[in-house]
């Protein structure tokens, strides 16, 4: 195993129970995926696809103190922002946006887990 549920609940300040919220998301995420690209639901659309990951963003807890309330929101905010342009450039089927900018989002999460990292250490 990568990471022990230990380190991940310490590094990304999720209770145990969000992880497995997130987990079951990405499950269900995975199944509505391969369900549209074979076209076995024909009314199935790309922004229902993603139903399952918008609903875990609600998952930002407010008793946290400002610090760590601020990093949950920066990592869910970054995260939101590329299904939304992923989900836009699927949908839409135009080439006005570039996958670099739809993906950059996704190369800030792993700086700011490793600077959790360390600070944590």
């Amino acid at each position: 195993m990568l990471f022990s549920l230990r380190e991940l609940v310490q590094w990304l300040d999720f209770a145990t129970f969000e992880i497995f919220v997130h987990l079951l998301a990405l499950l269900v995420f995975s199944v509505l995926l391969a369900l549209r690209a074979d076209g076995l639901v024909p009314g199935l659309s790309w922004w229902n696809v993603f139903v399952p990951f918008f609903a875990t963003i609600v998952s930002v807890r407010l008793s946290q103190d400002a610090e760590k309330r601020l990093a949950v929101l920066t990592v869910l905010s970054l995260k939101f922002v590329f299904e939304m342009l992923l989900c836009q450039k699927l949908a839409e089927q135009t080439g006005e946006r570039w996958f670099g900018l739809i993906t950059f989002p996704v190369f800030i999460l792993p700086q700011l887990l490793m600077i959790q990292a360390c600070r944590v250490n």
